[in-house]
């Protein structure tokens, strides 16, 4: 992930108000919110009116004839107030939740539209904790958080408005001794702004940690390395415990300032009160208005410390959100588009070179000037040493990462000049690491087939030839056969049959050109050679391109590539270059020979 800490910062307001075009529809319903939430404070500053009223004139004179019509107003007055609040929270919400939907479902867009070259580089758990932790606190900020805000600080001003009205001396005291709150209130949000960050970025590693500690389970247990992990994952707890009592120690400095400058001001204007009550300044009614208007303003003024920690932790969910939905993505969809009319599957590498863009300027091309021709139907095999670019090679012919400079040509059109969605429906690859998903196997193996949902009868033939071709005969075996649903990344399933589900994915798709990274090194030697029979039958009408690492795997091509240090060194049918090539020779010496496995890893 990107380092954030040293990264200029927009201002609070401005950071928040990039969620306009999010908020926008559920704006009016907020509005609504806002305004029950501020009839129900001005119906609680009615209430010291009435006081006053009582006080001054049925108590003073004795006649408790007038006692209960002013009673049943505050009953009435007490009753609207609760009817706005409920009013409030009806109309605040439900779009607070489509809002949080409608963020949730734009970022999990942008993750799958963003390149693998993104997704290298930042952590699982810090997307999953942006995706999650962040939007649910931007929902809950906009729901109750924001509402409030606006609401009491209105509530606020219109309050001192009205401690004016009753007498401008003590309202005078009162804003006075508020000062404080507004002038550490700025303190506050440059200490909690840091430490928000700070916690939100830990929570996403601890996150991360977790993830790969359940899916590397197998291996911490195999290794004995539990408890390693465990002290990993206590340091990294402790961490973040360390930095959330940071952040409970500033805002507990701040709840100091606004218990006891309130009370200050209370004692205060108590005091002062009685002077000019004793002075017959003001009537006795007037101060109890007063004091019961300064207990309505008290939540409000209590309230802006967790509402304004509440704002600064949704400016750093904002942040954190929008550092994702900014990310540039350089693999993009051509702005005219071409098409390949009638794919018949010739694949051509034209001085292909491709480098990492934030490799050192002294670091070699991984692809280094490749010049290859695949004819439609021919099968092609890569062979090399380990880091030689087989595998970056494939990756390049579905724009997993784009090329450098060069081209990559389909059927003579640019792969770059057509739609990553036609490209990836007509090229299609099987990965020697097979990762399924938790869905059933009928959805596994035909996720590239989207437009078969709604033809049952041919689905399950297309899904039947391709499992046939990948010898995935074992499905057949598993409780509920291909409506399985098979574990998290398939990992109930041995490597073995999660290779032949993915071959068998890849086969389904009926691309115009397969491109297979080392699909079968995880079987064993006899399913090998039956998945390799079946191979064939594909292999005749379909171009491929397989990345080799067993003598058996180039016995399927055609002609083989020989690729030294990101170039093409050499290409042939596999007896020509081992009669005239050294080091074709060496590379296939020290291939894994066949006879190595005898059953499935």
């Amino acid at each position: 992930m990107p380092d954030t800490t040293t990264t200029s910062r927009a201002g609070t307001v401005s950071t928040l108000l990039r969620l306009m075009p999010f908020v926008r529809p559920a704006l009016p319903r907020i509005v609504l919110g806002m305004v029950a939430a501020l009839l129900a404070g001005l119906v609680a500053l009615g209430i010291p009116l009435v006081l006053q009223v009582l006080v001054d004139g049925p108590l003073a004179t004795g006649d408790a004839s007038q006692i209960w019509p002013a009673v049943i107003v505050v009953l009435v007055l007490g009753v609207l107030e609760a009817a706005f609040i409920m009013a409030r929270r009806f109309f605040v919400l439900t779009p607070g939740t489509h809002v949080e939907a409608t963020l949730r479902t734009t970022l999990y867009a942008k993750l799958q539209d963003l390149p693998v070259a993104f997704h290298d580089k930042w952590a699982s758990g810090q997307l999953l904790s942006r995706a999650m932790s962040d939007l649910g606190l931007i929902r809950r900020w906009l729901s109750f958080g924001f509402v409030l805000l606006i609401v009491n600080l209105v509530t606020i001003v219109v309050g001192s408005v009205v401690l004016f009205f009753w007498n401008w001396m003590l309202a005078l005291v009162f804003l006075l001794c508020s000062i404080p709150l507004w002038v550490y209130g700025y303190v506050f949000e440059q200490k909690y702004s840091v430490v928000a960050r700070r916690s939100q970025d830990q929570q996403g590693d601890l996150a991360t940690a977790v993830e790969e500690s359940v899916h590397g389970i197998r291996v911490l247990k195999a290794f004995g390395r539990g408890t390693y992990s465990l002290e990993k994952f206590t340091r990294q707890a402790d961490e973040l415990r360390g930095t959330e009592l940071d952040k409970a120690k500033a805002i507990a400095s701040i709840w100091l300032w606004l218990l006891l400058v309130p009370d200050v001001a209370f004692a205060l204007c108590l005091g002062g009160g009685v002077w000019l009550v004793a002075q017959e300044q003001m009537t006795s009614g007037s101060l109890l208005a007063f004091f019961a208007t300064a207990t309505v303003l008290r939540f409000p003024i209590e309230s802006i410390g967790f509402l304004l920690s509440m704002t600064f932790d949704t400016r750093t969910a904002v942040d954190r959100l929008f550092e994702v939905l900014d990310e540039p993505n350089p693999i993009t969809d051509p702005a005219q588009p071409k098409t390949v009319a009638e794919p018949r599957g010739r694949l051509t590498f034209e001085n292909v070179h491709f480098r990492y863009q934030d490799a050192a300027a002294d670091v070699p091309d991984l692809v280094d000037g490749v010049d290859l021709e695949l004819e439609p139907g021919e099968t092609m095999a890569l062979v090399g040493l380990t880091g030689s670019g087989k595998t970056t090679l494939t990756a390049l012919v579905t724009r997993l990462y784009d090329v450098s400079s060069g081209a990559i040509r389909l059927d003579g059109v640019d792969i770059r000049d057509l739609t990553r969605e036609e490209l990836r429906r007509r090229i299609a690859m099987a990965f020697e690491d097979a990762t399924l998903f938790s869905a059933s196997v009928r959805d596994n193996v035909l996720l590239g087939r989207p437009e078969l949902a709604g033809d049952p009868a041919t689905a399950e033939k297309v899904m039947t030839e391709a499992l046939e071709i990948a010898q995935a005969e074992f499905v057949a075996e598993l409780p509920n056969g291909v409506d399985t649903t098979v574990g998290e990344e398939g990992l109930s399933l041995s490597g073995g049959q999660r290779q032949r589900l993915a071959l068998a994915r890849a086969v389904a798709a009926n691309p115009a050109v397969l491109v297979l990274d080392d699909p079968l090194s995880a079987l064993d030697v006899d399913t090998e050679a039956r998945v390799e029979a079946g191979l064939r039958r594909v292999l005749a009408t379909t171009t491929a391109l397989i990345v080799a690492h067993r003598p058996s795997t180039v016995q399927l091509a055609d002609r083989v590539a020989l690729l030294q240090d990101g170039r093409v060194s050499a290409v042939g049918t596999h007896s020509e270059l081992l009669a005239t090539n050294d080091h074709y020779r060496y590379v296939i010496s020290s291939l894994e020979p066949d006879n190595t496995r005898e059953v499935e890893k």
